[in-house]
């Protein structure tokens, strides 16, 4: 498919699903046939050789998991089927027609993998999706009519920032080039509103400093074309983002590293474009999952740490599953995760939180395939 087909597909069906299907699948066409991936025998790989990596006492003591946030209902979390590899810093995923999309990242000893796992619920399982045309980590997802999008993200580890854009189509399995990114960056929010993708916040150039930006941009998939919108009001990176009735949450994240994490919480109103401040994240952290469940948006994982001399000092790994209503501006804490992770793959499916791999101590140095559903149903 050249990209006038995409195009003129996109203009005829995107209509056909919104943010909410985006977020929750089940709607839209069933995926092609795919080729079943086995689950890893290995819950950890080390980044250095790609080698099954133990975690150390020193490593597993990064763990934490208490919030300041009042408790709701706790919940609980159940093991699922493993990621086919262990895996870390793709740092997202997205959701279509009941099955989770984890895209890129690190594995194997390297960063700038194409890997493309789909997970089915339903069965429990994994298959291969057709690999992203060009591998790289913290690529930016999202989905909406019948379509996986594929932006951005870094070629070196955590840094020198891609342009390129994709968007695969499910029922067929096939990747096809978008017009690419205005500016390169990585570790962006991907989201859908209003029938366009927007593409906000990140880290870009230079390589070396991989400094955080605020840019907010949407591609409008009917004229394959960008338009600039009102920037975040802080630059920062690996936020967690989701889209509740017609407006965009943006939670959390860090400001060029995770030494400089936040909590702040912005919410983007599109008929005035515009931003507003919303109550902040109990646990300040970045690399974080958040998703929206049950008309909450729940915030799980992430990181932090300080970095000294080129050593990370004062690690952490968050364990911690935070809530936010916004009915009431406000949060609550629920059952921790069993294994603290950041940079994780997570999706909200049915009235299930899935999240798979991600990294098991601060920074890219272990990879994890463990993957684990969260319910409130008890």
């Amino acid at each position: 498919m050249d990209r006038r087909q995409l195009i003129l597909g996109l203009a005829a069906g995107g209509a056909a699903a919104g943010p909410a299907a985006a977020q929750h699948a089940g709607h839209g066409g069933a995926a092609a046939p795919l080729p079943e991936a086995k689950p890893s025998p290995d819950p950890f790989a080390g980044l250095q050789g790609g080698k099954p990596h133990h975690l150390t006492p020193e490593q597993e003591a990064q763990r934490v998991i208490g919030s300041s946030a009042p408790p709701g209902a706790p919940g609980r979390w159940v093991a699922r089927a493993a990621l086919p590899i262990p895996r870390s810093e793709m740092a997202w995923a997205t959701a279509w027609a009941g099955r989770m999309h984890i895209i890129g990242g690190y594995g194997e000893g390297r960063v700038d993998r194409t890997y493309h796992h789909i997970y089915d619920p339903a069965q429990d399982r994994w298959y291969n999706g057709a690999p992203l045309p060009r591998g790289a980590n913290h690529v930016s997802v999202t989905a909406d009519a019948g379509r996986i999008y594929a932006l951005g993200g870094f070629i070196e580890q955590n840094r020198n920032p891609d342009h390129n854009a994709y968007a695969y189509e499910v029922a067929s399995d096939r990747w096809t080039r978008i017009a690419p990114l205005r500016r390169p960056r990585g570790a962006g929010a991907a989201e859908v509103l209003n029938g366009r993708i927007h593409l906000m916040g990140g880290a870009s150039e230079p390589t070396l400093e991989r400094a955080s930006v605020g840019w907010h941009e949407a591609y409008d998939p009917a004229s394959d074309t960008w338009s600039v919108l009102k920037p975040m009001p802080g630059a920062r990176d690996h936020v967690g983002s989701v889209v509740h009735e017609g407006r965009i949450h943006i939670v959390g994240g860090r400001f060029n590293t995770f030494e400089y994490n936040t909590g702040l919480h912005h919410v983007y109103v599109p008929e005035r474009d515009t931003w507003e401040e919303r109550s902040p994240l109990p646990t300040v952290r970045s690399g974080h999952g958040l998703v929206s469940y049950r008309g909450r948006f729940f915030a799980m994982g992430g990181e932090s740490g300080v970095i000294d001399r080129g050593r990370i000092t004062q690690a952490r790994v968050f364990g911690q599953m935070e809530s936010y209503d916004p009915a009431t501006d406000a949060w609550q804490s629920h059952a921790a995760m069993t294994t603290p992770r950041h940079a994780v793959g997570a999706v909200a499916i049915g009235d299930w939180i899935y999240v798979a791999g991600g990294g098991a101590v601060t920074g890219g140095a272990v990879q994890s395939s463990v993957h684990e559903a969260f319910t409130l149903t008890a």
